[in-house]
């Protein structure tokens, strides 16, 4: 009889590294903090993608931005950059799980350079998948912590969380977005088509959330972005086309392209 053929590694089993400068934290600990933010990010999402990494490198940089490093390599590791202080257990979910959905979404190779004008969308997605990760962090530290007697530090991350998302609540209501999302995106559409985590984007990224607790099997949609030439750089009712059919054929839930383009009303 063969030997049973072994899977290959996934988004949520491929080894993770951690490299830069993690000061003083204690040992093993950020290791625990990105492990438990993996799960909490993937656990119960298919992960349909042809493009997964065989690794992920977690750099803890003391200055600069979070980011994936785009390296041209040739390797199959995806390279996650984040800036935390020392033993910021929350901020570091938090970023990790941003830049886990940019992997999610297949921008961790080295023609994933970000481009309008729909970089946005998918900063607002990954926004939100790393808002929902949090939640599910929170809930899982109280009930089962990685640190012995910490469990009360799960209320710190939901209060973390819920700082972030009542700001983004109070732009989407100060933009127009809650009212008329289609209104909205005409009227700001140069303000917020520029490619980054704008606060356009980070308005939707509560709209977003609101679909991923609703239909989580929405979520594996993240794994069908950017499957097409052009990724980002293509316009919004194109990219929206690519998407569905990139979801079509991983056999992935459409329903989040659905429903997005039917809220800003993308022909």
């Amino acid at each position: 009889m063969a030997p049973p053929t072994a899977l290959p590694p996934s988004l949520l089993t491929a080894p993770i590294e951690l490299a830069g400068d993690w000061g003083r934290m204690l040992e093993g600990a950020a290791d625990q903090v990105v492990e438990r933010m993996r799960h909490s990010c993937l656990d119960g999402v298919r992960l349909l993608s042809d493009r997964q990494p065989t690794r992920l490198r977690v750099d803890e940089h003391t200055s600069g931005t979070p980011a994936v490093w785009l390296h041209p390599d040739g390797s199959s590791m995806a390279w996650i950059i984040v800036d935390i202080g020392e033993r910021d257990w929350s901020k570091l979910a938090y970023q990790f799980g941003h830049e886990l959905g940019h992997v999610f979404a297949n921008s961790w190779q080295p023609d994933a350079k970000p481009a309008p004008p729909c970089q946005w969308l998918e900063e607002a997605m990954v926004e939100a998948f790393s808002l929902r990760g949090l939640g599910r962090l929170a809930k899982d530290w109280k009930e089962n912590p990685p640190f012995a007697g910490d469990n009360a530090f799960g209320d710190a991350i939901a209060k973390y969380r819920e700082n972030i998302i009542r700001a983004y609540t109070a732009l989407a209501e100060k933009q127009g977005l809650t009212r008329d999302a289609a209104a909205w995106f005409a009227d700001h559409r140069d303000e917020i088509e520029m490619p980054a985590l704008n606060p356009f984007a980070q308005a939707m990224s509560v709209t977003i959330l609101a679909e991923y607790d609703q239909a989580p099997d929405c979520v594996e949609a993240l794994g069908a972005l950017n499957r097409w030439p052009g990724r980002t750089g293509i316009p919004v009712g194109e990219y929206f086309l690519q998407w569905e059919a990139s979801c079509a054929e991983l056999r992935a839930s459409s329903r989040l392209p659905v429903r997005l383009r039917e809220l800003l009303r993308i022909a």
